[in-house]
């Protein structure tokens, strides 16, 4: 074989060896990237019935009246009783809504615990704004404390326009708590319809 065969061939495999090592770098770092990209884009489309974040500010209410349920669980190995204050309540469309959640460590020890949550139907994720919520941050309980969780929200009017949403008259609201830096917790994060309720 003469030499400039050869080195045709050795730059073709140096080639190839550096697109794959190319291709598994940007795997690899999609893959660290993956959960907040996701994170971030369910926010922004209200994807997987993700909440989008609101502010306290004059808004129009509409005469269109939704009822708003409440739903709570814990991961298997959330030892907390967690629940809301009340099952549901009836709010029209841009009115605030507060509602308080209920938790409490049995134990002995203290519990550290980050929230998951969504909306259904999905579909109404966009609109549903919370303005002050527990979720946004971790939460730690002493032995036998109790505590008040606060959501401020309001539904959004711009729902209204949406002729696909038309149909909606209640709204389910769902939390699970997960112990912090759990497994369960993990799991939850990367496939968020599995708490869907």
């Amino acid at each position: 074989m003469d030499k400039d065969k050869l080195k045709k061939i050795e730059a073709r495999n140096k080639k190839t060896v550096l697109i794959v090592f190319g291709v598994i770098v940007g795997m690899t770092l999609m893959s660290y990237a993956s959960v907040p990209l996701y994170s971030l884009f369910c926010q922004v489309t209200g994807f997987a019935g993700t909440t989008g974040t609101g502010v306290a500010e004059a808004r129009k209410t509409l005469d269109r009246q939704m009822t708003i349920r409440f739903r709570t669980t814990t991961s298997d190995d959330m030892p907390w009783d967690f629940k809301p204050e009340t099952d549901k309540m009836v709010l029209n469309v841009g009115e605030d809504g507060f509602i308080n959640f209920i938790a409490h460590n049995p134990t002995s020890e203290p519990v550290a615990g980050t929230a998951i949550y969504n909306v259904t139907p999905l579909k109404v994720g966009r609109y549903f704004k919370k303005i002050q919520c527990f979720c946004f941050e971790d939460q730690i309980l002493t032995p036998g404390q109790s505590v008040n969780m606060p959501v401020l929200f309001y539904i959004d009017p711009k729902i209204a326009e949406d002729a696909n949403l038309r149909d909606v008259k209640t709204i389910t609201l769902s939390y699970t708590f997960f112990r912090k830096d759990s497994e369960a917790l993990e799991n939850a994060i990367e496939a968020p319809d599995d708490i869907s309720g």
